[in-house]
């Protein structure tokens, strides 16, 4: 087992996976020589588990059974806004799971949404095995940096799932600003523009003699490339609907198709001014004839369509500089990251507020992973002089009396930290009290997220505001929280790890841990039948064409009439294990068939000499 750790990340549409070698960060390509890899699972009709590049290819013709964008959803509960409109927007069944968290039916079978990035985390593990010629067990991950805890929990349950040791999270923009810091002597401020597939990011760092310091991060996790596609969805069924009278959206293959022209023409148009979009035989009308889409796309049409999408992302941008105190003639440098940052109407709009070109020197799509690669690496590395000071995205408090909201450590404080309060009780006799976690900005409990709740009990009975209670809010440098409440009388105490709202059960997660375990190692056993199965066809062909001339060449002896009645009944073995894919019986009968190839070569190789 490799003591490396790896660096993922894990994207809305895309995943990379990075190590450290010789010093360097280096992103590991696939097996198709692809350094990046869709986010993609699917169930086939055999039941079999696809992932990425196999998944997206078919994807039209199993749209039902084909998760794309899970990243949206992870550490979400089932009655959030953004979970509602993702059912609206994606053919595959999204559902309401035993924990109030988001689960995805897929051939009738249910899977959680850790599961699910479980299984694209699980092929990011095995490329770097494949690459490395050993097994991974660390690993840094990456999130978006206004991922809440119970997101961030999540994702560390999913790379758990996946058979990884996840000794870090790591905010996106922060990874991507260590990628562009790495080996260089910089004494700079930066702001990391982070537009992916699925969310936004904004963070402005303060980078000196190796130590990364935030100083302010905010964005919309739902927020990407993934709403410019829509967008140009929703054009196209418009458009369609007005010719034909007929609604795409209804008919799921019809929108996967959409999707991928979608996503093709935006792509297109970050290097061309116009293009052609085409979908011949979309839809059946159901009269023995097919409708065809066809239509033309402009820039200045796409720029139109999203432009309040852009506007967004400038908007945050003017609001997490206004909050770290900040002005535009204080950055030094703009880095672009993620996908949707090649658009040129966005580099524009960036441009346009920092009065400046944004730095191109990074790749959008891996300086991520590389950045999760160094971290990994440094954590690990006990000569390492990097300095890595992130910050919690959101206040973090519990509610008081009148259903108030109070901060005990506020939105962009350094992780890890820890913060204290005392407080008293709020009614007389009072023998316990609830403490409700919170995370967010609005001063009304309410409006912020839950992340948990406990109950102190055994308080002494007396007036209200005569026992004092201290609460304590401790954050790791995962952005994981913590939160203990104690009677400064007694030392009764009781605390909470937020966990629960990943949406999942130690022993769900147990299980699933387990199952995945057993899934690949019948994968991996599949796999190499598959290799043997195919290597006995191959040397059966050889065997086949060399037969007649070895024949001819021993058939007068008493040794050769038996060489060759023998070589008969190992290929009709082999023959009935391929036919009857049996795979001990392959496995058996391997050797035989390499033996009985390698005696007529033996034979065919003495009679030429």
């Amino acid at each position: 087992m490799s003591d490396k750790v790896i660096g993922i990340d894990l994207g809305t549409t895309n995943s990379c996976v990075a190590i450290v070698e010789d010093g360097a960060p280096v992103v590991i390509p696939n097996r198709g020589g692809y350094k990046t890899t869709p986010s993609m699972v699917a169930i086939a009709e055999n039941g079999k588990r696809l992932v990425g590049h196999i998944a997206k290819r078919q994807a039209i013709t199993n749209a039902e059974n084909t998760v794309y964008a899970a990243k949206r959803l992870i550490g979400r509960k089932w009655g959030s806004p953004s979970v509602r409109a993702a059912s609206e927007a994606v053919p595959y069944r999204i559902v309401e799971g035993p924990h109030d968290d988001v689960r995805i039916e897929l051939r009738a079978q249910m899977f959680s949404i850790p599961e699910v990035s479980a299984y694209i985390l699980q092929e990011m593990k095995l490329i770097a095995e494949e690459y490395l010629g050993e097994g991974v067990e660390k690993a840094v991950i990456t999130v978006p940096a206004y991922f809440n805890d119970g997101q961030r929990q999540a994702t560390k349950d999913a790379g758990r799932i996946a058979g990884l040791d996840v000794i870090r999270i790591i905010n996106e923009p922060t990874a991507a600003a260590l990628a562009y810091g790495f080996g260089k002597q910089l004494e700079s401020k930066v702001a990391i523009f982070d537009l992916g597939g699925g969310t936004f990011d904004i963070s402005f760092l303060d980078i000196a003699a190796g130590v990364f310091e935030v100083i302010s991060t905010a964005g919309d996790t739902f927020l990407g490339g993934e709403d410019f596609d829509q967008l140009i969805i929703e054009w196209l069924c418009k458009d369609f609907e007005t010719r034909h009278g007929v609604d795409l959206r209804k008919d799921k293959m019809a929108h996967q198709r959409l999707k991928d022209v979608a996503e093709k023409a935006k792509c297109e148009l970050s290097s061309v001014t116009e293009t052609e979009i085409n979908l011949p035989f979309i839809i059946s009308t159901g009269k023995a004839d097919a409708l065809h889409l066809q239509a033309r796309l402009t820039r200045a049409e796409l720029e139109d369509l999203t432009r309040d999408l852009v506007d967004r992302c400038i908007e945050v941008t003017r609001k997490t500089l206004d909050d770290a105190g900040l002005t535009v003639k204080e950055i030094d440098e703009v880095i672009l990251v993620g996908g949707q940052t090649r658009m040129p109407r966005l580099q524009a709009a960036v441009k346009e507020m920092f009065g400046r070109d944004p730095c191109k020197g990074v790749h959008p799509d891996e300086v991520v992973a590389m950045g999760a690669a160094i971290q990994g690496a440094a954590l690990v590395t006990a000569a390492s002089d990097m300095l890595l000071l992130d910050v919690t995205p959101h206040s973090l408090g519990i509610m008081i009396v009148g259903g108030y909201f109070h901060k005990l450590i506020e939105q962009n404080t350094t992780v890890p930290t820890s913060a204290t309060h005392v407080f008293t009780t709020v009614k007389d006799n009072q023998t316990s009290v609830k403490i409700l976690v919170l995370q967010g900005e609005s001063e009304r409990a309410e409006e912020n997220e839950l992340l948990g709740e406990f109950i102190l009990t055994g308080l002494r009975r007396a007036p209200r505001g005569e026992v004092e209670i201290e609460v304590k809010f401790e954050i790791s440098a995962d952005g994981i929280v913590s939160v203990s409440a104690k009677d400064l009388e007694t030392g009764a105490q009781q605390s909470i790890t937020v966990t629960a709202t990943s949406g999942l059960t130690e022993d769900e997660l147990r299980r699933m841990v387990d199952a995945n375990k057993d899934y690949l190692v019948e994968a991996r056993q599949s796999e190499e039948t598959e290799r043997r199965k195919q290597a006995v066809e191959r040397a059966l062909e050889d065997i086949e064409k060399l037969l007649p001339e070895v024949e001819r060449t021993i058939a007068g002896s008493e040794f050769g009439q038996d060489a060759v009645r023998k070589a008969r009944a190992v290929i009709d073995r082999a023959k009935g294990a391929i036919s009857a894919n049996d795979q001990s019986a392959i496995a058996e009968v391997s050797d035989s068939v390499t033996r009985t190839l390698n005696m007529f070569k033996g034979v065919v190789a003495r009679k030429g000499a």
